[in-house]
């Protein structure tokens, strides 16, 4: 597929952003071939979980300008319908994403790398903001995302300041996972989404669900949703296959099911 490529590791669906010359920047096809690559890859049953990375020398340098005028004149009409599809279907995705960030993840490449669940970082990555550099507001869900990710003050600061973030101090302030050397940040995205393959990924999404849906609710609210939820999952053959497990002392063999 044009701008993405596919790759299986196993039960690991791989999805490379590969545009390299432009350091991954945002056009409307290459997000619509995300948006196709991750719907074709969930299909397969057998893939439990997903990464996503960039080609070449960087995850995704922002929004190409000189793609913009294909947006046409009304600019949230036009990323409403060539963006969001691909960010909504990392953030909705049947099974836990995994980033894997390559050098410079910048303006809407920093909002598209918070959309997975878990990002993990090349010494060689960096974040940065961008958009009050050129009086323009965050967007592509970063008011959203990086609040959530690291709180309201450090949100503000990375905004307003627009201080490039090196991998190691994305690390420290909780927006990254793990920091590891750039010739082996696949191996150990991969061994990331191995073991998340090898969970109960439905209860594992459905926990990301419920993380998110806490935000809105009140805490009595969420206590009641958790159970609601839970009366659903613990009838999944993952829940029955967790219990037989532990009561019989052996490690539980999960199939997402």
């Amino acid at each position: 597929m044009a701008g993405v490529k596919q790759a299986r590791d196993g039960a690991v669906g791989i999805l490379t952003l590969d545009e390299p010359a432009s350091l991954n920047a945002m056009t409307p096809d290459l997000l619509g071939a995300l948006a196709a690559a991750v719907a074709e890859m969930t299909t397969k049953e057998d893939v439990r979980a997903l990464i996503l990375t960039g080609a070449g020398r960087g995850f995704c340098s922002g929004q190409n300008l000189k793609a913009s005028e294909a947006l046409g004149e009304d600019i949230a009409a036009g990323v409403m319908r060539f963006y969001w599809p691909a960010f909504k279907a990392l953030r909705e995705c049947r099974v836990p994403v995994v980033v894997a960030v390559n050098g410079v993840a910048a303006g809407g490449g920093f909002s598209l790398a918070m959309a997975g669940d878990i990002i993990v970082a090349a010494r060689s990555a960096s974040f940065i903001q961008v958009f009050s550099r050129i009086a323009l507001v965050p967007d592509l869900g970063s008011t959203w995302l990086l609040p959530r990710l690291v709180g309201r003050q450090r949100s503000l600061e990375l905004m307003l300041l627009n201080e490039p973030l090196t991998a190691e101090r994305a690390q420290e302030i909780g927006l990254v996972r793990q920091v590891v050397d750039d010739a082996k940040l696949m191996d150990e995205a991969l061994g990331l989404a191995r073991r998340l393959a090898e969970g109960p990924t439905r209860a594992l999404v459905a926990t990301r669900a419920l993380i998110e849906e806490s935000e809105h609710a009140t805490y009595e609210a969420q206590f009641r949703r958790e159970i609601e939820l839970q009366a659903t999952i613990r009838k999944s053959a993952d829940a029955v296959e967790g219990r037989n497990a532990f009561i019989e002392k052996r490690k539980a063999m999960f199939t997402g099911r």
